[in-house]
């Protein structure tokens, strides 16, 4: 492990968030499958790295129960409904950050809000970022928030560039509760 992500993973425990580091996607999927337990519901965020991992078909193949707002053929009042459920209801809620500053700070953007209120509101939040993600410092995340992934979500999502998708901000600095916030940072490029 890089002595950054050492640092890094010491500056999150000390703000109550627990850092995992997991050397490969392979890896990061089998360290979710043995966090969660396999009674427990999830709920989770649209995302290239989730996607990444495939963990949403191995969760629900094992029988765990997932608040799937991206099942073909709901409506969108369906699919609405599905993210506040995974969002507040759900035991376990999977998302990424759009940026991880090297100083502890993790940056999200949402367009509809169901992965900021499910990052800091969810009984037990998972954070699953590769390395391409860091940044030097909070300002930088947020230009790699913004400047970087934001552009390619519009372009992945068919988005209207005349409309805001990045309608909430969320900061997380630190954690009130220890051990419901934890992160794992995987050695490799996932998402953007």
């Amino acid at each position: 492990m890089e002595p950054k992500i050492d640092s890094l993973i010491k500056i999150w425990h000390k703000r109550n968030i627990k850092g995992l580091y997991c050397a490969n996607k392979d890896d990061a999927a089998l360290k979710l499958l043995e966090i969660i337990p396999q009674a427990a519901s999830i709920g989770f965020s649209g995302s290239v790295t989730i996607d990444q991992l495939g963990i949403i078909k191995r969760i629900e193949e094992r029988g765990n129960k997932i608040f799937n707002p991206y099942l073909a053929g709901i409506s969108r009042d369906e699919s609405l409904a599905l993210r506040k459920k995974g969002a507040l209801d759900a035991d376990y809620y999977l998302a990424s950050a759009n940026a991880v500053a090297e100083t502890g700070e993790l940056v999200f953007l949402s367009a509809l809000g169901n992965r900021t209120a499910g990052v800091s509101y969810a009984k037990n939040a998972i954070i699953v970022c590769g390395v391409n993600k860091l940044t030097a410092n909070l300002d930088d995340a947020f230009k790699r928030a913004r400047e970087y992934a934001t552009p390619l979500n519009y372009k992945r999502l068919n988005w209207n560039p005349d409309k805001i998708m990045c309608c909430q901000v969320l900061v997380i600095e630190a954690e009130v509760t220890p051990d419901r916030l934890k992160v794992i940072l995987v050695g490799e490029s996932l998402g953007f």
